[in-house]
């Protein structure tokens, strides 16, 4: 008998084909998100899921008493309770690698966007205040040849760096539990202290995940330590930045801009964030394109169906080990 699985999310008809060769399965049809208690109800006999941000907690678990694999449609796993699926032998994977490139394409893209002010002047077009003569209130930063402080250099912070070097020509810094050897030695980048490339970099990029050690990774403390001429990006997640601080520091000039992709609170709704000119902000897009949307959904079906035959692939690491970059 073959097992039986949830889908919670719309995933590609591709996608779906897949999971029918493998399982028996139910989906939800609407584009409206499910509600938690819709959820909890189809639980009861199935063995996987497939879902993406849903809270995977002792609630949950207690509605799903045959449940094997959660498999997370994205990088992204701080929606597990690793304890409690841990307790319950609830096995948990995400979708690391293939979304490497799209996250550092919009990275650069908020780059670019907070040095160069790009969304301030497309407005200034819009409303009619496009003068002649006036360029010098225009004026932003240049990109090209500058410093580049990666914080987590892992696979997207390799993508980034990479676009850094050979695209804008910039020096790489970075800040990592542990030494890349194979990006020094190919892209040249130089592993420092927090400190030293908080107070070096002129672009400072976030990638670190969230765990329990990394929230307010970065706070009033380290944007003291930067530049005031620097650029913050956040592509990472909202709660390891403390939103007041950086709020603070913008709306100060204790740095030039920020440009942001993830917030404490998604979706954004009333945050100082948005009186701000100097920040240049997206709504949680990093992996946001058809092509990636779709490889995401299949290599999620496909570390769900490996686990239900008794193999593992992307397994979350917090299910081996706690670990923290700082």
């Amino acid at each position: 008998m073959r097992p039986k699985i949830f889908i919670s999310k719309i995933i590609p008809v591709e996608v779906e084909k897949y999971i029918s060769q493998h399982c028996e399965y139910e989906k939800w049809e609407s584009e409206v998100p499910i509600s938690r208690d819709s959820l909890l109800n189809k639980l009861e006999s199935v063995e996987g899921l497939l879902t993406s941000g849903e809270k995977i907690n002792e609630e949950l678990l207690l509605s799903a008493p045959r449940l094997k694999i959660v498999s997370n449609m994205s990088v992204g796993y701080n929606n597990f309770d690793i304890v409690a699926m841990k307790e319950r032998g609830v096995l948990g994977t995400h979708t690391p690698g293939i979304l490497d490139g799209s996250v550092a394409d919009l990275t650069f893209g908020l780059i670019l966007s907070a040095a160069r002010r790009i969304p301030e002047m497309d407005q200034q077009i819009r409303e009619g205040g496009w003068k002649q003569g006036d360029d010098r209130k225009n004026f932003g930063l240049d990109v090209h040849g500058t410093k580049l402080g990666i914080i987590g250099m892992g696979r997207i912070g390799r993508e980034v760096a990479r676009r850094g070097k050979y695209g804008f020509n910039m020096d790489v810094l970075y800040h990592n539990r542990n030494r890349d050897t194979e990006c020094e030695q190919t892209l040249g980048a130089r592993f420092c202290s927090l400190n030293e490339l908080l107070q070096e970099s002129d672009v400072i990029v976030l990638l670190i995940p969230l765990t329990g050690e990394t929230v307010n990774f970065i706070g009033e403390n380290e944007f003291k330590q930067m530049k005031s001429t620097a650029i913050f990006i956040n592509v990472s997640r909202g709660q390891t930045v403390d939103e007041d601080a950086l709020i603070h520091t913008l709306a100060s000039g204790g740095i030039y801009a920020a440009g942001l992709d993830v917030f404490h609170e998604e979706p954004l709704t009333s945050s100082g964030l948005t009186k701000l000119k100097n920040v240049v902000m997206t709504p949680h897009i990093g992996t946001a394109t058809l092509k990636m949307r779709s490889d995401m959904a299949m290599l999620a079906a496909q570390n769900l169906v490996l686990a239900l035959s008794g193999e593992k692939q992307n397994v979350v690491k917090e299910m081996h080990s706690e670990s923290a970059i700082k």
